[in-house]
């Protein structure tokens, strides 16, 4: 089996972006924040927009940890209470 890594015995890639160093990746990512607002091209949030996104935000993290509750749970004995149970007629 061969491999792309080049001589990298860890099995991570040393390319792209998510393999550099955290400074450097602030750097490089600060430098198109700035380009973006100098440009005119980036989006400023409304408080507005802020409040809807962190709203929805917070559904989806209450739903996914809802999801992962029942998931938990699911491994144990679900029949406590006949109600839930389909029939088959």
């Amino acid at each position: 089996m061969a491999s792309n890594n080049q001589g990298s015995s860890s099995g991570k890639s040393n390319r792209g972006f998510a393999s550099m160093d955290p400074q450097r990746q602030r750097e490089i990512a600060s430098e198109g924040g700035r380009a973006a607002h100098e440009k005119g091209t980036a989006h400023e949030f409304t408080s507005e927009e802020a409040r809807e996104a962190g709203r929805k935000g917070g559904q989806a993290r209450s739903q996914n940890r809802r999801n992962a509750m029942n998931a938990s749970s699911s491994g144990s004995s679900n029949s406590s209470n006949g109600s839930d149970s389909s029939s088959s007629n």
